[in-house]
């Protein structure tokens, strides 16, 4: 018994540790609170490469085109920061929640992030 509670345990660590992220973001939500009417608001996600090697951003796509992702094309070195800009542009009045899917190069699991707010009209 005490050798499958073992074996058990081993799997579990060694499984957790495969699903590390090799980067680490500050924050994955931002909340912009009220914007004006077409003013855009943007925000920079930083994250860091906690991985002994560099990490490329292979892609980051918003789910609709009032959001825009700019991400860094370059490797990012191991121990140093990257940014993911967001910009929504407030056109649409109203409450908004958008997601940001950011897809890293040689993990399977991707990083949502999430901005939301108010689109208020101008005084």
């Amino acid at each position: 018994m005490k050798k499958i509670i073992a074996i058990f345990s081993f799997l579990f660590v060694v499984s957790f540790a495969m699903a590390q992220s090799p980067v680490q973001f500050t924050t994955t939500s931002h909340s912009f609170g009220k914007l004006v009417h077409n003013k855009p608001g943007s925000y920079d996600f930083v994250f860091k490469n906690t991985s002994n090697k560099s990490v490329i951003v292979d892609v980051a796509t918003a789910e609709c085109g009032c959001t825009t992702p700019e991400y860094p094309k370059a490797p990012i070195a191991k121990g140093k920061t990257g940014v993911i800009k967001v910009t929504y542009n407030a056109a649409n009045m109203g409450t908004f929640t958008k997601k940001v899917t950011v897809k890293f190069a040689n993990v399977e699991q991707p990083v949502i992030l999430t901005i939301e707010g108010e689109v208020i009209e101008a005084k």
